[in-house]
């Protein structure tokens, strides 16, 4: 399931949307907190050939099929 497009609201709260016309509002920090802090997330992109979000120019990633689940499964909001 591709991530199509994004939106950083404010920290690591993220307004997601996918292919399937699922949109999520998720905080992704449990995801990648350790990994990137409040300002890397200015670099979030998505990967155009495999539909990652990406942050500091790919070093990190979260491929779409966990983002997806992540969004799924969390108490987030419907956007």
């Amino acid at each position: 399931m591709r991530l199509l497009r994004f939106n950083n609201i404010e920290g690591y709260l993220f307004d997601l949307a996918f292919e399937d016309g699922t949109e999520k509002i998720v905080d992704i920090s449990t995801l990648i907190g350790s990994k990137i802090n409040r300002d890397d997330l200015k670099s979030a992109h998505i990967d155009k050939e495999w539909g990652c979000l990406e942050f500091k120019q790919g070093m990190v990633d979260i491929e779409p099929k966990t983002l997806y689940r992540f969004a799924i499964s969390s108490s987030g909001k419907d956007s």
